[in-house]
C-alpha cells in the first residue's frame, strides 16, 4: 500500500475545502475492483462539489470526481481482469463513495462499462457524463418516436458539456438542430457542432405562459427552471423533451396545459443510478453517432492540479465544451 494523488474535499466551519494532495491508498473504500485511473473530467456537478456552492458531497473526507475513465489493475469481480479498459460514471461517486480525480479507485464491478474498441481513455473522459447524459436524453427523445422528420429540435445550454455533445450528435443523426444559448458569441462554435439555428437564452428567460406558439417537436433540456417551462410551452402537439440538468435552478414554473392540451412528454433523465444495460447501449451509440473531430473541437485539457480553478469557471459559466483531466 502507498499514497497517490488526489483532490480531498473536507468539511470545515465556514463549509467546505478542496485541496491536492496524498492520499492513502489503504483509505480507499471497499469495491472489488481497483483501478489505475488515467482521465477524469469536469462537469458542473463536480464545480458544485469543489466549490462547495452546492452540498453535493455527503461524506467526509471525499476524493472529488464524479467519473472516470481506466486500466484494471486488480479485480476480484468475475466480470473484469487486469488491464480491462473501463468506464465509470456515477453510482455515488465524488459524493457517497471516494470519486475520480484521483490515480486510483476502488470501486464495486458492477458500476463498470467496458470502454468500446474505438474510445480511448481520454475519448471517453472528454465524452464524461455530460456526454453520456446527453446521449441518453437522444436516446430517450428517439423511444418517444421522435426523428428528423418530426421537426426541430431545441437543446438549451447549448454551449456547456451536456448541450456541445448533444449538438453534435443530434446534427450528425440529421436533426434541425435549434442551439439556445447565454453566450452569443459561441454562435460561430455550435454552427461548427451542426447547429441550424442558434438563438438567445433571453427568448426562454422570461415567464412562461401556459402555451406558446409551436417551434419544435422536441428538446434536450440542461437548464431546468423558467427555460424549461418555456421550452414545454413552446414544443409541438406530440413532442417530447429530455429534462437532464439544473443550472439555471430545480424549480419548474410551468402548467398542466402543454400536457393535457398538446399531449407533450417530458422525460426524465438520470445518468447516476441508470442502469448497466441502459449505459452500454449508450457508450456503444456514442462511438458510432459522435463524430470524432468535433469532440476534439469542444474538449480542453488540463492537470490534476487546475481542477479547483477550473471547477470555480464552470460554476460561473464560463467553460465552453469539454474539460478532461489528465490523471495518469
Amino acid at each position: 500500500m502507498g499514497t497517490f494523488k488526489a483532490i480531498r474535499i473536507d468539511k470545515t466551519e465556514k463549509g467546505t475545502t478542496a485541496t491536492l494532495t496524498q492520499f492513502d491508498e489503504a483509505e480507499l473504500m471497499d469495491g472489488d475492483v481497483t483501478v489505475r485511473v488515467e482521465w477524469s473530467t469536469l462537469n458542473y456537478k463536480d464545480g458544485l462539489a469543489v466549490t462547495g456552492k452546492a452540498p453535493v458531497v455527503r461524506r467526509f473526507p471525499m476524493i472529488a470526481g464524479i467519473d472516470f475513465a481506466g486500466i484494471v489493475e486488480q479485480s476480484s469481480h468475475p466480470q473484469w481482469k487486469a488491464g480491462d479498459k473501463v468506464v465509470c460514471n456515477g453510482w455515488g461517486m465524488g459524493e457517497t463513495h471516494l470519486g475520480a480525480y484521483a490515480e486510483k479507485a476502488r470501486v464495486k464491478g458492477d458500476w463498470l462499462v467496458r470502454l468500446p474498441d474505438n474510445i480511448s481513455t481520454r475519448d471517453a473522459m472528454a465524452i464524461g457524463t455530460a456526454g453520456y447524459t446527453a446521449m441518453l436524453s437522444v436516446l430517450a427523445l428517439e423511444k418517444h418516436g421522435l426523428t428528423p422528420k418530426s421537426g426541430p429540435v431545441v437543446v438549451t445550454g447549448a454551449a456547456g458539456g451536456v448541450g456541445s455533445v448533444a449538438t453534435a450528435v443530434l446534427s450528425k443523426l440529421g436533426y434541425h438542430v435549434i442551439a439556445s444559448t447565454g453566450r452569443m458569441s459561441e454562435t460561430d462554435y455550435l454552427k461548427g457542432l451542426g447547429a441550424s439555428e442558434v438563438i438567445d437564452r433571453n427568448e426562454l428567460s422570461g415567464p412562461a405562459k401556459p402555451l406558446a406558439k409551436e417551434r419544435w417537436a422536441g428538446g434536450i433540456d440542461s437548464v431546468g427552471s423558467t427555460t424549461l417551462a418555456n421550452v414545454l410551452a413552446m414544443t409541438r402537439y406530440g413532442g417530447a423533451v429530455a429534462a437532464c440538468g439544473l443550472a439555471g435552478g430545480m424549480d419548474l414554473p410551468s402548467s398542466v396545459a402543454p400536457f393535457i392540451l398538446r399531449s407533450v412528454s417530458l422525460l426524465g433523465i438520470d445518468s447516476v443510478m441508470c442502469p448497466i444495460a441502459q449505459r452500454q447501449i449508450a457508450w456503444q451509440r456514442l462511438g458510432s453517432d459522435l463524430d470524432r473531430g468535433k469532440l476534439a473541437d469542444i474538449t480542453t485539457e488540463i492537470g490534476l492540479a487546475e481542477v479547483i480553478e477550473a471547477a470555480r469557471n464552470i460554476v460561473d459559466g464560463r467553460v465552453r465544451g469539454r474539460i478532461v483531466v489528465k490523471i495518469g
